[in-house]
């Protein structure tokens, strides 16, 4: 540790200052600095992550000051067109974060939804003038066009983002990730279109679930147990799943879940 503390002492305390001029020099033209310094810097250089040539940090400096001095810069906000087709962009945005909260999941209509500001065109300064507006749809890929209108934007936000399905996937850091789940889902509004084959598939998964579940009740009678009451389209997703990575592929699939929903599965 004295070897080690011998060998860097000099680049502390009241020796920064001629360092650092030093370096500056050095990156203007490394000749310019005695052999034993280039040789230092130069070291510097070569090691692994360091930057393929550093700049000289006494311009940047300055211009650092420079725009101190000019005061801080102003964004000028959009008006009228340009500040509405920022708000769509906005509303739509929101409706992607929180329309999973004022979805469709009650069909018993016990509990009303929540008002949520966040979803009111409103709230971003829209009228009832603007909804026969048309405004760029940004990255929606629900319309077969780059424009629509609001009062088209809003139905098909609101089909995707607060049907009977409640979506929540924008936590997600990984950006391609989340473009890929929004393909699917705005493309259809949430509300995929299954040929005859398919619903025959889906029906008699389900029923499968349901008789399971029946004779179950009816044969172990009293006995603990874990229904699969409310659950039976877990079956239907979880087979649609299988056979579609298996497709793909797929050689092994693990699942991962909680005890109570593991024999659920089983």
């Amino acid at each position: 540790m004295t070897t080690q503390h011998k060998s860097t002492s000099h680049l502390f305390g009241t020796n920064a200052p001629f360092i650092e001029e030093q370096y500056e020099n050095y990156l203007a033209d490394p000749a310019s600095v005695s052999d034993t310094w280039r040789a230092y810097f130069d070291a510097l250089q070569a090691q692994s992550g360091a930057v393929v040539r550093d700049v000289a940090h006494g311009p940047v400096i300055a211009a650092f000051a420079e725009m101190a001095k000019r005061g801080p810069v102003r964004t000028v906000a959009p008006e009228g067109d340009d500040k509405l087709q920022v708000s769509t962009l906005q509303l739509i945005n929101a409706y992607r974060f929180l329309g999973n909260r004022w979805a469709n999941l009650d069909p018993l209509k016990r509990t009303e939804r929540p008002h949520i500001a966040e979803l009111e065109p409103s709230y971003y300064g829209f009228t009832e003038a603007d909804l026969s507006r048309s405004f760029n749809t940004g990255s929606f890929h629900g319309f077969s066009t780059e424009h629509a209108s609001l009062r088209e934007i809003l139905e098909a936000v609101r089909q995707t983002y607060c049907g009977a399905v409640g979506s929540e996937y924008m936590y997600i850091a990984d950006i391609a990730q989340k473009r890929w789940i929004q393909s699917r889902l705005e493309s259809v509004r949430a509300t995929p279109k299954f040929d005859a084959a398919k619903k025959k598939r889906i029906l008699e998964r389900t029923t499968a679930a349901e008789t399971l579940e029946r004779y179950l009740h009816t044969r172990y009678v009293g006995q603990k147990r874990f229904s699969l009451e409310g659950g039976e389209s877990t079956i239907v997703a979880m087979d649609e799943l299988i056979r579609v990575a298996g497709g793909l592929g797929a050689q092994e699939i693990v699942i991962g879940m909680a005890h109570r929903g593991r024999l659920n599965v089983l």
